[in-house]
């Protein structure tokens, strides 16, 4: 734990109370550590931080239209990987009917976040029913594989060399934004042994990256009991209750749902407004040095955000200033929302994330300049 150089002062014009009756005329930022979790200066700015007019160099916002990767793949490795770093891997996964084969990850645990689609899981623990906005943790060397009822497409995110947890509770108590008792895990049901047949079946184990195939004469899931604490577990979107105040917009940490020693993932799902006129009812502008910033639009419509759609994800690296779009802040402004109705994914990551190739045909070139005032 750093003994951080902490005595707050005030300089100029700025009020007491962050995210609070900012001057009439300026606009906040946010510069902080440890994403929004050390210590914090709000800067007042006569110009929105964002208003810049052009953009050269690498360190740029990006966004891509996951949409437009429109390839099925009977494998989640033959996904493509469209970001990532080495504790970090983001994948897209189109799949339709049944896999044909197991799949283990030997690299690190496994989350899988249902954009479109249903169906059913086969793995080493029983069978789970799958559908639209769940969240899927297969902890590392789970054996498993999907059926789908109609196609179904995935966020597959993987904490390489790492494992999902949840994160700590602290004053707000253990149900909240969920009880874990929501989390549900595989049965061994009618179904899963119906599935446990004397035909040979093929494991495809990733490890380092590099694929192996291991072939048994026999169903290798057929597990008739187990007992202990490494499960998988699933949880949709609309069993988290957001964390909320009326009188005062919370970072993007209060919204925080699986961790790992390098990432975070959040979920944004649809909450009131904050109805203090004082309050901001919109993210504020920050610079979140210590992270870059990855989100994946699930539903609705965002009200940060102007011309993103379900399906797009967006990457905001760290060292630059990022917040609303201009039109979010006039709509805030005339106060006519008073709840929002987004769902998004969320992956605050310590180090540096790449785009891969695989992406560069699905690319909104155009996205750096969404911030220009008009």
């Amino acid at each position: 734990m750093k003994n951080w150089i902490s005595f707050p002062r005030v300089e100029g014009v700025a009020p007491r109370q962050a995210h609070v009756s900012v001057p009439p005329g300026t606009y906040e930022r946010e510069m902080s550590k440890e994403g929004f979790f050390g210590p914090a200066t709000e800067l007042y700015h006569r110009h929105p931080p964002t208003g810049w007019t052009s953009w050269e160099g690498p360190l740029r916002p990006r966004a891509l239209d996951l949409e437009k990767l429109d390839a099925t793949a009977g494998s989640p490795w033959q996904a493509p990987e469209v970001l990532g770093n080495a504790h970090l891997g983001v994948r897209y996964w189109r799949v339709a009917g049944s896999m044909d084969h197991l799949v283990r990850n030997g690299d690190g645990d496994q989350l899988v976040f249902v954009h479109e689609g249903a169906g059913d899981l086969f793995c080493d623990f029983g069978h789970l029913v799958f559908g639209e906005g769940d969240y899927i943790v297969l902890p590392r060397g789970t054996m498993w594989r999907v059926e789908c009822l109609k196609p179904a497409t995935m966020l597959l995110i993987e904490a390489i060399n790492d494992s999902f947890g949840l994160p700590t509770r602290g004053m707000i108590g253990q149900h909240a934004p969920f009880d874990p008792a929501m989390l549900d895990v595989p049965r061994i049901d009618g179904t899963f042994a119906g599935q446990q047949t004397d035909n040979p079946w093929r494991i495809v184990i990733k490890r380092r990256g590099q694929l192996s195939t291991v072939t048994f004469p026999y169903n290798p899931l057929d597990v008739v009991g187990w007992t202990g604490t490494l499960l998988p577990v699933r949880i949709n979107w609309r069993d988290i209750r957001p964390v909320t105040s009326p009188r005062l917009h919370l970072p993007p940490s209060a919204h925080t749902t699986f961790v790992t020693s390098r990432f975070v993932v959040c979920t944004f799902v649809p909450r009131p407004l904050e109805l203090d006129p004082a309050a901001q009812r919109l993210p504020f502008f920050h610079n979140n040095d210590d992270f870059d910033e990855i989100i994946f639009y699930h539903a609705g419509n965002f009200v940060s955000r102007e011309a993103i759609r379900p399906g797009m994800l967006t990457l905001h690296p760290s060292g630059f200033t990022h917040g609303p779009h201009p039109g979010a802040l006039a709509a805030a402004a005339r106060g006519a929302l008073t709840e929002t109705d987004e769902v998004a994914v969320m992956i605050d990551t310590r180090d540096p994330v790449d785009v891969n190739e695989s992406a560069t045909g699905v690319e909104w070139l155009g996205y750096v300049d969404s911030w220009k005032l008009r």
